[in-house]
């Protein structure tokens, strides 16, 4: 460990001299006496973690306190010291830089998404403050992910979802290209472990071939430059394997079908020199029409700048070649972190903090979301998106994440053009606000003073949180009275469709713990949130019983429907064990039909057999229907809501076949927690994907989140709960 801290020394001394040698010494003495004793999974020692993430950083050029509070990082976490003496230390720069990468304390949360949900934004506000902090998280990651394979296979998965969910994106968002791709090709190692080494079985195979003819290609470009007079330095490198794997989805081939795995990159010294450069490859190889991007006069909003062009190679054969100049380089490869100058600590760059509005803008946008899923669904949104280069009439560059509409571009532009908006033109044409936006696109939005606001349709054509965060904070101001109203409306229709009283559920003392728990300050601020769509019935409702259950006893929990009709003077019922109650029985033997499945909040008949008790069927079930004229067996029945108990229920998808889908679907029943009983696949003659799928699940709303989930991969054309 002596080794690698001496080793860190002489790489930082390298690039920044004038390092506080004594503080980083400091800091190495503290961490290995902190962590002595511990060890990590592998059986290593554990102050070679820190040390490794401190190598990282200083890999990335980061300045002392970074480096320092990597060292650190673990301390307040995993050992007895806390943030005051890390302060006391070694200031309060280095100890909000340890504060803000360390996860929550020891929080009573109802999931571990919610966890995981408030580490997050914990992690985003302290990364708003100083982008460092996100740095050293990265690198925490990085040296985690690399070191994975000591840790059980469940963790492995879970930690590689999470890191090509969250860390790979936002590596990406960040322009962090080089910590990006090994985060992306380290997880896709841990998920899909048989198609990571076919990949890198097949590169290696051909490796000989693939060098020879990247020689060629260097050989002849650096021939014609040395004619130009252009210096530059030329090297060829393989697409990673995460891009290959993603290249074979999309395009449903073999990696043997696939031609541009590789790219030439070119780094010159000036921009005149970049154009000048791709002029020359022109010349030597034919390009290929639509594949020229232009980084340099329209940067990504990670900055990352380069000439990208994909052409005809001598043997037939395409491949990319990337052109840019030194500072390019640098900033594709380390993003943010090649803006952050050593010296006195801070940015280099007058406007790095509008390069990072976007860290202020996400916490705002998310400040109101709530539920784990929705925040997750945004943060991906935000992050992930491919974008779309569109301009204003003024010929504004406007960056949006790709299906954008013009909706997005209005609250892009300001709140209150989106709010008055009543139409637009792209190109001089009046087009439908559904329209998807396209790359080069002139937009001119049109505003009306008689528009008094948007539409809440709008809320399911917007593509960006922003837009919708916008709209919705419109609604919540304007329409304070009405979305009252409409949340009183669902919470009632919520309590009806589960048979309570609001009586049973509305005592004080639990509407009190929901309140604080979603800081809302008034039962009618929860009601308006609900009204206006940030929150839904059922979760306040699924909390509420919780409550409900927490007091009452097992056996006094009461049943009382509203179903007048059907269950009047209903009281106290012997619960059965499947969660039925059937009407004027106390007490029978009682069974889930296997043909159609049915799960809580399905409409259920129950249909009295001969000596085997009341069966339960859904009411659309074919088998009912063939034995309506025995009228006399059918019986009413009702879900028991206070049961909490697990069903099995029968999915079927159908999908284009390709590389990877059961790895997508079982990763979908994984993220949604819901367990995978049984699964049966097979491939019909016209390469259908034929997959079904057996959950264990709580209710219908459960399974209409998976359906959902799963018809959202790519590929799938139909998800339906399989029945007779």
């Amino acid at each position: 460990m002596d080794q690698a801290y001496k080793k860190l020394v002489e790489k930082i001394n390298k690039y920044n001299p004038q390092c506080d040698w004594d503080m980083l010494s400091r800091a190495y003495d503290l961490s290995k006496t902190a962590h002595e004793g511990q060890h990590r999974i592998s059986g290593e020692p554990y102050i070679m973690h820190p040390l490794e993430v401190a190598h990282i950083l200083a890999d990335m050029e980061l300045d002392c306190e970074s480096i320092v509070a990597g060292l650190l990082h673990d301390v307040i976490e995993d050992t007895s010291h806390d943030r005051d003496e890390i302060k006391q230390m070694f200031g309060e720069q280095v100890m909000l830089l340890v504060e803000g990468v360390t996860k929550l304390g020891k929080i009573p949360y109802t999931t571990k998404e919610e966890q995981q949900v408030e580490n997050l934004r914990k992690m985003f506000l302290a990364m708003a403050k100083d982008i460092r902090v996100i740095l050293i998280k990265l690198a925490d990651r990085l040296h985690n992910m690399r070191t994975l394979k000591s840790v059980p296979e469940e963790k492995q998965r879970e930690k590689a979802r999470e890191t090509l969910q969250v860390y790979a994106p936002l590596a990406h968002r960040l322009g962090i290209t080089k910590i990006k791709w090994e985060l992306e090709d380290l997880s896709l190692r841990y998920l899909d472990p048989v198609a990571y080494y076919e990949i890198v079985e097949s590169i290696d195979q051909k490796k000989q071939e693939r060098d020879a003819y990247i020689s060629s290609i260097i050989d002849a470009i650096s021939k014609r430059l040395k004619e130009l007079n252009i210096e530059g330095q030329i090297d060829g490198r393989s697409k990673h394997f995460y891009s290959i794997y993603r290249k074979m989805f999309a395009q449903g081939k073999g990696i043997e079908e696939i031609y541009d795995l590789f790219a030439v990159r070119v780094i010159v010294n000036s921009v005149k020199d970049c154009y000048g450069v791709l002029g020359t490859v022109h010349e030597l190889y034919k390009p290929i029409p639509g594949r020229f991007k232009d980084y340099i006069a329209m940067p990504k909003p990670n900055m990352y700048q380069s000439l990208h062009s994909t052409v005809m190679g001598p043997t037939g054969k395409t491949f990319e070649i990337q052109i840019r100049t030194w500072d390019m380089h640098r900033t594709a490869e380390y993003g943010i972190a090649a803006h952050w100058k050593y010296k006195e600590g801070r940015a280099g760059e007058n406007d790095l903090d509008s390069k990072l509005a976007w860290v202020r803008q996400l916490l705002e946008i998310q400040r109101d979301l709530t539920d784990a899923e929705e925040f997750m669904q945004t943060l991906k949104i935000d992050l992930f998106a491919d974008e779309v280069f569109v301009f204003t009439p003024k010929g504004d560059v406007i960056n949006l994440p790709a299906g954008s509409t013009p909706i997005d571009f209005a609250y892009a532009i300001h709140s209150a053009v989106g709010n008055k908006m009543m139409g637009a033109k792209v190109n001089g044409k009046i087009v439908p606000i559904e329209y998807n936006l396209k790359n080069g696109d002139i937009i001119d939005v049109l505003t009306s003073s008689s528009v008094h606001g948007p539409s809440r349709d709008w809320l399911k054509i917007a593509k960006t949180s922003q837009a919708r965060n916008k709209i919705n904070q419109w609604f919540k101001k304007d329409k304070r009275d009405e979305n009252i109203a409409r949340g009183k409306e669902q919470i009632e229709k919520e309590l009806k469709k589960l048979g309570l009283q609001h009586n049973q559920l509305f005592k004080n003392e639990w509407v009190e713990i929901v309140l604080k728990k979603y800081s809302y300050q008034s039962i009618e601020d929860m009601y308006a949130s609900i009204g206006h769509g940030a929150m839904t019935a059922s979760k306040i409702i699924s909390r509420l019983r919780e409550e409900y259950k927490k007091t009452i006893k097992p056996e006094a929990l009461e049943v009382l429907p509203e179903d007048t009709e059907n269950y009047a003077n209903t009281r106290k019922r012997k619960q059965s064990n499947n969660g039925i109650i059937v009407k004027g029985i106390d007490n029978c033997l009682v069974r889930l039909s296997r043909c159609c499945n049915p799960v809580p909040g399905d409409d259920v008949i129950g249909y009295i057999t001969r000596g085997r008790g009341v069966s339960v069927h859904r009411r659309d079930c074919s088998n009912v229907s063939s034995e309506e004229n025995e009228q006399n067996r059918l019986i009413e029945v009702a879900w028991e809501v206070s049961q909490n108990a697990s069903y099995l229920s029968d999915v079927q998808i159908l999908a284009n076949d390709r590389v990877g889908l059961l790895v997508e679907v079982t990763n979908s029943a994984a993220d949604s927690k819901i367990p995978l009983k049984a699964m049966n696949a097979r491939t019909s003659k016209d390469r259908v994907a034929v997959i079904n799928l057996t959950l264990e699940i709580s209710d219908t709303e459960q399974l209409d989140k998976i359906i959902k989930r799963l018809r959202k991969i790519d590929g799938v054309f139909q998800v339906t709960r399989s029945r007779q």
